[in-house]
């Protein structure tokens, strides 16, 4: 169901639809349960999903967002979780978190141990953590991500902090839809080879390398200085930092590199630029997953049969089986003959 029961709850019509415009300014005024609400139905996508986005997309209220990959294991949580403390102690009066899991539907595994290396902030009202995976939604986390960022930022969080579990391509994808990504290595991570099948070199804006203390944290750094040296060179030439999560040592300086990285984007003009092609990508993403639906809706009909069954005996090439198929998008009979 993409709706919650009406029964007893205000912020729900007859119809068991959410009222997202109360919720969101209930969320505004500080009600963290109507904010989890939106949350949970921009996860879920259908009616109530899309009329969140839709309210959150109108606000038009941006949050500034960091993103932070890099392989299980790398202590991101941790480093997450000492990054709110320097956001905080930084002045940052409210910040939000999206941990992210697109590996399962269900609360467990990661999701549940990034919220325990982070439950030293759970009384403080300031701070926001969220655990989110892909479950139903139309075009998968690339668009509830987003989404979700965008909520926050309509209800009064100024920071968004994106956490995912690994290093492929979906958590790449994640990390660089924020304006700052952070990717998190760890001394004896592997080769320079390794680094660019994962996409690392073209997504990071600022390398750690955490657990800085054990052996072999040099030989990282030259290898990442050694990818960046044979990268094409642009304006801005990610840093190298060594951190220790578990002590807080170098958490201060990565705060502080966050905010040059972002000074760095909005002298030179391209922060809203980035922001407006993300925008851009968002659209072009939910076009392509509402014509996945049509062609799943194309396919139950007779015609996608017939053209089947000529591709397969070689009457008819994909492409042009694929050109008549496509002709009857958006017809709902699906059974005109394809001459």
């Amino acid at each position: 169901m993409t709706s919650i029961p009406a029964t007893g709850d205000p912020l729900s019509d007859r119809s068991g639809t959410l009222d997202v415009e109360a919720l969101l300014e209930a969320a505004r005024q500080g009600d963290r349960r109507a904010l989890a609400r939106l949350l949970s139905a921009a996860e879920r996508g259908g009616p109530d999903g899309r009329a969140a986005a839709a309210l959150a997309y109108r606000h038009g209220t941006e949050a500034d967002t960091v993103g932070i990959t890099g392989a299980p294991g790398a202590g991101k949580s941790t480093l997450t979780d000492r990054l709110i403390t320097a956001a905080r102690g930084a002045g940052v009066a409210q910040l939000a978190v999206l941990a992210i899991d697109p590996t399962s539907p269900f609360s467990g595994g990661a999701i549940l141990g990034d919220r325990v290396r982070m439950q030293g902030h759970d009384l403080d009202t300031g701070v926001f953590i969220r655990s989110m995976a892909s479950r139903g939604h139309l075009g998968g986390l690339a668009l509830a991500v987003p989404e979700a960022i965008r909520l926050f930022a309509a209800a009064g969080m100024p920071l968004v902090l994106v956490e995912t579990v690994g290093v492929g391509q979906v958590e790449v994808e994640v990390a660089s839809a924020t304006d700052t990504t952070v990717v998190v290595v760890n001394p004896k991570w592997g080769d320079s080879i390794q680094a660019n099948k994962a996409g690392l070199l073209e997504t990071a804006d600022i390398f750690v390398i955490n657990k800085a203390d054990m052996p072999g944290a040099g030989q990282s750094r030259r290898d990442l200085e050694q990818m960046l040296d044979l990268s094409t060179p642009g304006d801005w030439r990610p840093p190298i930092l060594e951190t220790v999560s578990t002590t807080g040592e170098g958490v201060d300086a990565l705060w502080a590199e966050i905010g040059r990285h972002r000074a760095f984007l909005v002298g030179a003009g391209l922060l809203e630029p980035s922001r407006r092609q993300r925008l851009r990508r968002e659209f072009r993403l939910v076009l392509r997953a509402r014509i996945e639906v049509e062609i799943d809706r194309l396919a139950s009909q007779p015609l996608y049969a017939e053209l089947d069954e000529d591709v397969v005996e070689h009457r008819l090439d994909p492409y042009e089986a694929a050109e008549k198929l496509l002709a009857h998008v958006g017809d709902d009979s699906g059974r005109r003959a394809a001459n």
